[in-house]
């Protein structure tokens, strides 16, 4: 049986695309690099490495939708595509893991 398919993205710009995806990639690095959740060092330098190159690509994201007019980001639509696309749980890899024993 294959699992259910996932809701639609909503309808983005492509620089709001661009911005979602280069904001999960960071996030994704971020949650590689807590120390809270690691386990070899090896695994959170390399992240920390390929970091600087996804902050500038998420820099130059923004700056390009600024340059473009597009002033306002619409939380509403950019939250439904960081959900469809996994993004709490990625996000929750940032974040401290509950205590142990509860």
């Amino acid at each position: 049986m294959l699992p259910p398919e996932p809701p639609p993205l909503p309808a983005l710009t492509r620089a709001e695309a661009e911005l979602i995806d280069r904001y999960l990639e960071v996030v994704d690095l971020l949650g590689r690099i807590n120390p809270a959740r690691a386990e070899h060092t090896y695994r959170g330098l390399r992240a920390a490495q390929a970091l600087v190159g996804r902050a500038t690509a998420l820099r130059d994201a923004l700056t390009l939708m600024h340059q473009r007019g597009e002033s306002e980001l619409h939380a509403e639509t950019l939250d439904r595509a960081l959900r469809v696309l996994d993004g709490e749980r990625r996000a929750g890899r940032v974040a401290l893991p509950p205590p142990p024993g509860g």
